[in-house]
């Protein structure tokens, strides 16, 4: 996966997150300590909305990682400027194999 892919899924999940945040009025980071601890939606119209919450929520965290790791990774072998400079120019970024 190329970075440029893993930061537009971030951005995707993020929209979809804030969305739910809007909807129910607390931010995702909330939301998901009290699901993971089991808490219950208050109406049962909202279960759909609960799971999908929680699954977009775990996907956005590992995107974030995939994010840190390959950053890491990358600036390992260059200069973060010349990465920006790569990315705006629309060179793929992806790790060697």
């Amino acid at each position: 996966m190329k970075i440029d892919e893993v930061v537009r899924d971030i951005h995707a999940l993020e929209s979809d997150l804030e969305n739910y945040e809007r909807k129910y009025g607390i931010l995702s980071e909330t939301f998901y300590e009290a699901y993971q601890s089991g808490e219950e939606p208050a109406e049962d119209t909202w279960v759909l909305d609960w799971s999908d919450w929680a699954g977009a929520y775990e996907i956005w965290l590992h995107r974030r990682e995939q994010y840190r790791e390959m950053i890491r990774t990358l600036t390992a072998q260059s200069t973060l400027a010349e990465l920006i400079n790569r990315s705006a120019r629309r060179e793929p970024l992806e790790l060697a194999s």
